[in-house]
């Protein structure tokens, strides 16, 4: 029973044992819906993240056949499968999780930023780091021609150009991957926050 004391009422003992169930059962509400989030998210971000060290494995086998190098392969099939994923992981933590939370993104361009990232981190960076490594490699052991002063990244290039078409392959699915999540994350994310508000 409510008392009142100079005007303003004031909860009895009875009235706050009353709220207190109602007030956890918010609480609790709310941390199953950011939970349900979080858990839809991480999925999300790992298959991302997993399509990315896919095409890190793809650029790796086609630069190692593009320049006949049959040394330290696992060492470069684990920098290609490791590095694409924690890079794709971290930067859409940054530029897409974080951005949400922060209320600073729209959905155009949480989709743009997503996509980008595939491409980027999906596509971009696991080709230059395999062409880097790997032609490395060919110099050190000698497996291709070395190429003439002055003109090394052209003949590097010319070498590789056929087999580096295949690449367009992941770079459709980062991008189509990166379109799907960045929809998918703004969605869920709203979806989240527009019922914690209701519950309020």
């Amino acid at each position: 029973m409510a008392t009142y004391t100079h005007g303003q009422p004031s909860l009895s003992l009875g009235d706050t044992e009353f709220r207190r169930p109602m007030v956890i059962e918010i609480i609790e509400k709310k941390f199953e819906y950011l939970r349900k989030e979080k858990t839809l998210n991480i999925y999300g971000t790992v298959f991302f993240g997993t399509a990315a060290s896919f095409s890190g494995i793809m650029a790796n086998f086609i630069f190692r056949h593009c320049f006949k190098v049959k040394h330290d392969a696992l060492k470069t099939y684990a920098s290609l499968t490791t590095l694409p994923f924690l890079s794709t992981v971290v930067t859409y933590k940054l530029l897409v999780t974080d951005a949400l939370y922060l209320g600073n993104i729209s959905q155009e361009n949480c989709v743009l930023r997503s996509s980008l990232i595939g491409i980027v981190c999906g596509v971009l960076y696991p080709c230059g780091l395999a062409f880097s490594k790997n032609g490395r490699l060919a110099v050190k052991y000698h497996t291709v021609p070395l190429p003439p002063k002055g003109r090394v990244l052209l003949y590097w290039l010319l070498l590789c150009q056929t087999e580096i078409k295949a690449m367009m392959i992941p770079l459709v699915l980062q991008t189509v991957f990166g379109i799907f999540n960045g929809l998918q994350h703004y969605a869920r994310f709203g979806s989240t926050l527009e019922k914690t508000v209701h519950e309020d």
